[in-house]
């Protein structure tokens, strides 16, 4: 069957910069990896066809032979079908650094078995109410996560027994397949990568050098987290394997909603109620803030929805900045749903009063209406 287009393969154009090339074969190198496709021979072959393209368009003479006299202008030479290409695909691998290990690949990966791993990164959930969250707390988390075997030490060896090195991949972690001219690195079925075999397992954690226990962490939260926001909390995540670093732990915040504030940021909004007395004359009243009355001065004449700002009464940053946010009054006008006699009594000689008020060139709202329909409006 006539081979494909390297460029097609490759998914890009023929005259693509080498960043270009170097990227669309990392990633199809990434999507069809033998260690992220086991058992699955159609991706397999994708991994083989897009390393054989990026053999050749990757380096300048093998690609400018190609442009020039197609695949038939490197029969004999590597990439071509001669053999002579990379020897190994950690070739391909190490120019990425460690891209491919943070997939678990190895990178440009000889580890050598010593089998040392980093442990998995876990997260943990934190509500708090809304004080809380603006003055900072200490909270005491449970965690569930792998820690080394008290028992083997992390070895996964019962004690007295041995550790002796694999005899299939002669303690290297790593097994070559030979596929057609393409040789593949997978990890040693023998002994999982780990370059060592295990002559009687630990009875504690059944020889995986580690167990999962529950852990008590006192974590200190900075004031003025807000939703979705999240904290790392280096070293705290699930021990390594065979001696590998701890992972991280990283938590996650949920503020619980609050009866009297909404928050924006590092601002606070507060609806205030006052009655039409207080907007229309004015009033000195007390409202609220997080850590308790704040004296407001409402100016004559306020109208529904004006805000008044009190400074620094709102959120720190989480981040140290020192800026602290704002507390928003906004006015809220209530409107009575029933009045006394008395009350009924002074808002109608009020709405009398208006009406005396009312220039003899202004004409009311109802007033325009009605001449609207009687065909007097000009």
């Amino acid at each position: 069957m006539a081979k494909r287009d390297y460029y097609e393969i490759l998914g890009v154009s023929r005259t693509a910069p080498a960043d270009e090339i170097k990227k669309a074969y990392r990633k199809l190198a990434l999507k069809y990896h033998p260690d992220r496709n086991q058992g699955d021979d159609d991706a397999v072959a994708k991994f083989k066809e897009a390393s054989e393209a990026f053999d050749v368009l990757g380096d300048d003479q093998k690609r400018s032979r190609y442009d020039r006299f197609g695949h038939e202008g490197l029969q004999g030479g590597a990439g071509g079908g001669g053999g002579a290409g990379f020897a190994d695909i950690n070739d391909i691998f190490g120019a990425f650094g460690d891209i491919f290990e943070g997939f678990g690949f190895g990178g440009g990966g000889r580890r050598g078995g010593s089998g040392a791993r980093r442990g998995r990164d876990i997260e943990a959930t934190v509500v708090l109410d809304l004080p809380e969250a603006a003055s900072g707390c200490t909270r005491t988390l449970e965690i569930e996560r792998l820690e080394t075997c008290d028992t083997c030490s992390g070895s996964g060896a019962a004690p007295g027994s041995k550790v002796v090195e694999c005899g299939t991949c002669g303690g290297q972690g790593q097994v070559i397949k030979a596929q057609g001219f393409f040789r593949v690195q997978t990890a040693c079925p023998a002994c999982g990568g780990e370059g060592k075999s295990i002559t009687e397992p630990c009875g504690s954690c059944r020889g995986k050098g580690r167990v999962r226990k529950t852990k008590s962490k006192e974590i200190d939260i900075p004031a003025g987290v807000d939703n979705g926001m999240q904290m790392p909390v280096p070293g705290e995540g699930e021990a390594g394997s065979k001696g590998g670093p701890r992972g991280n732990l990283f938590v996650n915040f949920k503020v619980r909603s609050h009866p009297l504030f909404e928050r924006d940021g590092q601002d606070l909004l507060c609806r205030f109620p006052v009655t039409y007395t207080q907007a229309a004359l004015g009033a000195e009243v007390e409202v609220p803030t997080l850590t308790g009355k704040e004296p407001l001065t409402i100016k004559q004449g306020t109208q529904p929805g004006d805000i008044v700002r009190i400074r620094h009464r709102g959120l720190p940053d989480p981040n140290g900045r020192p800026h602290v946010g704002d507390l928003l009054v906004e006015m809220q006008v209530e409107v009575p749903r029933r009045v006394s006699g008395r009350e009924e009594e002074l808002l109608r000689e009020l709405a009398e009063l208006e009406e005396t008020d009312v220039m003899p060139h202004r004409k009311s709202f109802f007033e325009h209406v009605k001449d609207f329909f009687s065909g007097d409006e000009e």
